[in-house]
């Protein structure tokens, strides 16, 4: 609850545009605000793609930032927020080009990130800052952006709305009661992908084992073109769904199946609100930091390899949130290690 020096405030702007793994963090952010202070008007400006997944939680109003329109979209939110001003600004996100878009929105308090998590001239966009913490999942921080107004997050929940459609063609896809693995091979940062014949090794054991196996991914070229490149390793073809879901979709399929092969990427958060269990690929970045927040034990860290091998020193004497980056970090990971991943899950699940 509030403490006696902090008024529960009438409206709140919550500043988080992308990625979408990020947004999905923002979400037990909301329902915390909502379960303490239920007459607080909620405005989230989010990112146009990201609007797809999280647009409809209920009781909060979205305005749409297109980083795509350059200068327009920026005017388009200015003009969205024409005439109202907030008890305070929750400024999530440090890219310069979101510390100027803050600039359209008037509000007497504006809570940033701490000075070591900030870059890009943040600190002249703020005037308070969440607590200077080390060690923290991105999640966690997220959740401490209420905590210079008086609140604690202390439980998270999701609840993204899944519509009806979206569950039928999830159902079509998944009918009965087979065991499936999703593999959804890209991440934005492309240095974060696995070698195809490692995702290969690890689909056609999965299929050994009696699971239908699913590639996904989005309808750009080079996710067409990974899934090109695994599809001519695999032995056995999975149903390839790459360039056919919707963000809703996707999120409807992870609800229905018990397991993600991912590296690092949105799809690995998304899976994460709904249960799924995740078979994570962690090299370039650090699991504990940015992994999926419920249960990371089906992932393979090799964070601290990569850290020994491309910074020539232990990942506990680098700063917190570093990405190791570097072409080939990802083939740290063997198939083998991957394959007792899915093996212990599959034994932990009784599948």
């Amino acid at each position: 609850m509030p403490s006696p020096v902090n008024a529960v405030p009438g409206s709140l702007c919550l500043l988080r545009t992308s990625a979408i793994g990020d947004v999905t963090h923002v979400v037990p952010l909301v329902h915390t605000i909502q379960a303490a202070w239920p007459a607080t008007s909620i405005t989230w400006i989010v990112g146009k793609l990201e609007r797809k997944l999280v647009g409809d939680v209920p009781g909060v109003q979205f305005i749409t930032f297109d980083k795509g329109k350059g200068r327009q979209g920026m005017a388009e939110v200015r003009q969205a927020l024409a005439g109202r001003r907030f008890d305070a600004l929750l400024h999530m996100q440090v890219a310069l080009r979101s510390n100027i878009l803050s600039l359209a929105v008037k509000a007497r308090r504006r809570v940033g990130y701490d000075h070591a998590r900030s870059k890009d001239l943040h600190g002249l966009f703020v005037n308070e800052r969440i607590p200077s913490r080390t060690g923290e999942h991105v999640l966690d921080a997220m959740g401490s952006f209420i905590e210079p107004l008086g609140l604690k997050q202390t439980e998270v929940r999701w609840d993204i709305p899944i519509d009806e459609e979206a569950h039928a063609w999830a159902a079509e896809q998944l009918p009965g009661d087979e065991p499936s693995l999703l593999v959804s091979p890209m991440s934005s940062h492309t240095v974060r992908n696995w070698l195809p014949e490692r995702y290969a090794a690890v689909m056609d054991h999965a299929h050994q084992r009696g699971f239908r196996v699913l590639l996904t991914g989005g309808p750009s070229a080079p996710e067409r073109e990974l899934a090109d490149r695994i599809l001519g390793k695999v032995r056995h073809a999975p149903v390839d769904l790459t360039g056919r879901d919707t963000l809703k979709r996707y999120l409807a399929l992870l609800s229905r199946a018990p397991m993600l092969l991912t590296p690092d990427s949105g799809p690995m958060h998304m899976g994460n609100t709904v249960g799924t269990k995740i078979l994570g690929l962690h090299a370039a970045s650090n699991p504990h930091r940015s992994g999926p927040y419920s249960d990371r034990r089906w992932c393979v860290d090799k964070y601290d390899a990569a850290a020994r091998k491309f910074l020539r020193k232990p990942a506990s004497d680098i700063p917190w949130g570093t990405k190791i980056e570097f072409p080939g970090v990802t083939d740290l990971i063997e198939a083998d290690e991957m394959i007792d991943r899915f093996e212990a899950c599959r034994e932990f699940l009784g599948l």
